[in-house]
């Protein structure tokens, strides 16, 4: 099982908090870094899922390895929540209530005294930090997506990957992914494919995101013996109990998909872009969670809704345009060379 949340650098860090300074790809020892996988095999069949053909994808992408986690979370709020105006945080992510993910907010969110935020820390059990987000929104996802594909830091939340122009409302149906996006949350064909797809040409699909048929068990124990993820069996307990209830991401490490993804199937609920007929902006998400007995984590259990809303189960990923060749040399020139390259991709 993954365990750098017990490294007792990364404990001392998250004590003081994540530094504003911070950076999604480089957070410091023990904390889990945004990096994403390749998922190739372009042109790849669909197969019938929910009343529709889902999986089938005309090009290559990356997908992240793990879902958004607190940690990342926390210093994109401290970039662009210090007034918040769009409601990134959630006071239910605190600590302190039953769901959280540990994102605690100080301050009073003015000029004078603006928000800031961390990960609490639990110096006998571990940390918050490298369990994914929750509370979140459709919206909060585009923005972080957008976000990323402005260069973080000061970049803006409102244009780039999608046109938002603080738009926060329970329709937006008129707002897509942009043409040139580098960073956006995925369609659900683009998520299904990662989850479900066996890889190969036209190689067809597991019914669940741990290369398996069978559903998943939710055993926690070390080593993960395999396909096995966060859910809650019919009439059982809970994987892990309070406080966390979520699972470090990459915590069931031999219960991955086919490119090398964890947690597609429990945990949290994963929004995508994909509109769903029922309401004028519902959104997709896959994958099921924490709360859930695993047969939600099929490939025919996507659910939707409106996009303002935030539960305790929501969270998301995000995918990455994979740099064509010329803008791949561009890229290296910026990052100083393919070392730099390679050491953000590492695990």
């Amino acid at each position: 099982m993954r365990k750098a949340f017990a490294v007792t650098a990364a404990l001392a860090l998250l004590c003081l908090g994540i530094s504003a300074q911070a950076d999604v790809f480089n957070l410091g020892p023990g904390l889990t870094n945004l990096e994403t996988v390749p998922v190739g095999d372009p042109g790849n069949t669909g197969e019938l899922s929910g009343g529709r053909i889902c999986g089938a994808v005309d090009h290559g992408y990356r997908i992240a390895t793990y879902e958004v986690t607190a940690a990342q979370y926390t210093d994109f709020l401290n970039h662009k929540a210090k007034t918040d105006p769009y409601g990134l945080y959630n006071e239910l992510m605190s600590a302190s209530t039953t769901y959280g993910c540990g994102i605690e907010r100080s301050g009073s969110g003015t000029l004078e005294d603006p928000y800031s935020y961390s990960v609490a820390n639990d110096e006998e059990h571990g940390t918050w930090a490298n369990r994914p987000v929750n509370y979140v929104s459709f919206w909060d996802s585009c923005r972080f997506a957008n976000w990323l594909n402005n260069g973080q830091g000061t970049g803006d939340t409102e244009t780039g990957t999608y046109t938002l122009n603080d738009y926060n409302g329970d329709d937006g149906s008129w707002i897509l992914r942009n043409l040139g996006a580098t960073w956006f949350l995925t369609s659900e064909d683009e998520w299904y494919k990662a989850a479900y797809y066996k890889g190969g040409t036209d190689a067809g699909y597991w019914g669940y995101p741990t290369q398996n048929n069978a559903m998943p068990d939710n055993q926690l124990i070390d080593p993960d013996p395999g396909n096995n993820s966060n859910s809650r069996p019919i009439d059982g307990e809970f994987t892990i109990g309070p406080p966390y209830y979520r699972t470090p991401v990459g915590e069931f490490e031999n219960s991955e998909s086919a490119y090398v993804t964890f947690d597609q199937g429990g945990n949290v609920w994963e929004w995508n872009e994909r509109l769903v007929a029922g309401g004028p902006g519902d959104r997709c998400l896959r994958g099921g969670s924490f709360i859930e007995n695993a047969g939600y984590q099929h490939t025919a259990y996507p659910i939707s809704y409106w996009p303002t809303l935030e539960v305790q189960h929501f969270g998301f990923r995000v995918g990455e345009v994979i740099p064509e060749p010329s803008s791949m040399l561009a890229l290296l020139a910026g990052l100083g060379g393919l070392g730099t390259l390679v050491r953000r991709r590492k695990k």
